[in-house]
């Protein structure tokens, strides 16, 4: 009897032992423990060492390290009707394992799909310029509608990048078109409003010059002076009216009736 009482003991002793060891759980530092007692909620536990009773308590385990989410390639039509492709990245973690479980089935595949709707709705609503123009207001505008409407899953979105916007080859020739047609319109304008201001700095020399003739005169050689020092053969140069008649006055000369010789 004794030997079949230690062989008995040593079953339990065995068995116990077996029972401790599945019972133990080790979570790290990013992990948490949602335990179930029975099938209810029970509590959160973690991280480090834990204990589960095995046959009353299970556990799902929950990480909660930012995950980056690649938001596959959707077709858009902006509010100017025009087809485009936009991929974008999604950062999220789990803040709250308990509700990110109980709340909803699989809060991964569940965040993954809202945000291909709700990109497609947010960029639906402006136009393409806008798409190109001004990614980080879109960007902002998206992540504030997913982290509103995931809040209830216990999830916490972080950042929404888009990443590419791809456009049908029409489309990149009608704007390249344009981009062209802009850069003739801003070469055009610079244009004019260069000539605008040499109009006026030359309407105003003309009346500093016309205050004094003396001044006219100088200028007149100055003109000279640099036609002179081009090597050629023959010169040829204007004589203005006013000089001739200044010089026949001074000789006492008839001043010819006009034109210039």
């Amino acid at each position: 009897m004794i030997p079949d009482f230690n062989i008995g003991l040593g079953t339990v002793i065995i068995l116990l032992f077996a029972l401790f060891v599945s019972a133990i759980r080790i979570l790290r530092e990013y992990e948490r423990g949602v335990i179930f007692m029975l099938g209810r909620f029970w509590k959160v536990k973690g991280p480090g060492l834990i204990f589960v009773i095995p046959g009353l308590q299970q556990m799902v385990r929950v990480d909660l390290r930012v995950v980056t989410m690649d938001v596959p390639s959707q077709d858009v039509i902006s509010r100017d009707n025009v087809s485009v492709k936009v991929n974008a990245v999604l950062y999220f973690r789990v803040v709250d394992p308990e509700r990110a479980i109980i709340q909803v089935e699989n809060y991964f595949d569940a965040t993954s799909q809202l945000a291909q709707t709700t990109l497609r709705a947010v960029l639906g609503k402006h136009e393409l310029d806008e798409m190109l123009a001004e990614r980080e207001k879109l960007n902002l505008d998206v992540q504030q509608i997913l982290d509103a409407q995931t809040d209830a899953w216990g999830i916490k979105v972080t950042n929404v990048e888009i990443k590419h916007i791809d456009l049908n080859e029409t489309m990149i020739r009608a704007i390249a078109r344009q981009a062209e047609a802009e850069r003739e319109r801003r070469a055009k304008v610079i244009h004019a409003e260069g000539e605008k201001q040499a109009a006026e700095t030359l309407m105003q020399a003309a009346e500093m010059l016309s205050r004094q003739p003396a001044a006219m005169q100088l200028r007149y050689l100055q003109t000279l002076t640099q036609v002179a020092g081009d090597k050629t053969s023959t010169l040829v140069f204007p004589v203005p009216v006013d000089i001739v008649n200044m010089l026949m006055s001074k000789a006492g000369g008839t001043p010819p009736a006009g034109g210039s010789s």
